[in-house]
């Protein structure tokens, strides 16, 4: 696996990621909703930490323990 370099967007509670909201190589500004993930039936906004462009993402459907990378940001 590839170390992920920049400013880690991770996963704050466990869940399985079931939307994506940017792409990779969209800009975002700090607070912009980048990835939904469900857990117990319950969807959380997970949010860019920074401004920059987000060069790393997970994939819908990937299962995230707390602490876990869903993308970088740099």
């Amino acid at each position: 696996a590839k170390a992920i370099t920049g400013h880690k967007v991770t996963a704050p509670l466990p869940g399985k990621v079931i939307a994506l909201k940017v792409k990779v190589g969209d800009k975002v500004k700090a607070g912009q909703e980048v990835v939904i993930l469900e857990a117990m039936k319950m969807e959380t906004e997970i949010t860019a930490p920074v401004a920059g462009i987000l060069h790393r993402s997970a994939q819908v459907g990937d299962t995230a323990q707390y602490g876990d990378p869903l993308g970088a940001i740099s």
